[in-house]
């Protein structure tokens, strides 16, 4: 019988399996594709007093990547409180 360590398999099996937040995001990915492939109109997009032309599936990459990035930082400033808040609990 294998044993498992934090979810792989020990005995060369294929065993590591996709979590629910991976599962998640190939989701949203192939959602996002399957948008950017039937929205290929251009926009022209206003902010304050500049204006360009994009195509709409650019537009919808960026915001994605830039939806993505913010979630990740939040993430990231997340974990560093409560690391700090486990190191002063230490002290104590």
């Amino acid at each position: 019988m294998a044993q498992q360590r934090s979810g792989v398999a020990t005995d060369g099996s294929a065993g590591a399996r996709l979590g629910a937040g991976a599962i998640a995001s190939l989701i949203g990915v192939a959602l996002l594709v399957i948008f950017m492939i039937q929205n290929t109109d251009r926009i022209t997009l206003t902010f304050l007093f500049w204006s360009f032309t994009w195509p709409l599936w650019l537009f919808t990459v960026v915001t994605a990547l830039i939806g993505a990035l913010v979630w990740f930082g939040v993430g990231v400033m997340r974990r560093h409180r409560r690391r700090g808040d486990r190191r002063a609990e230490r002290r104590d």
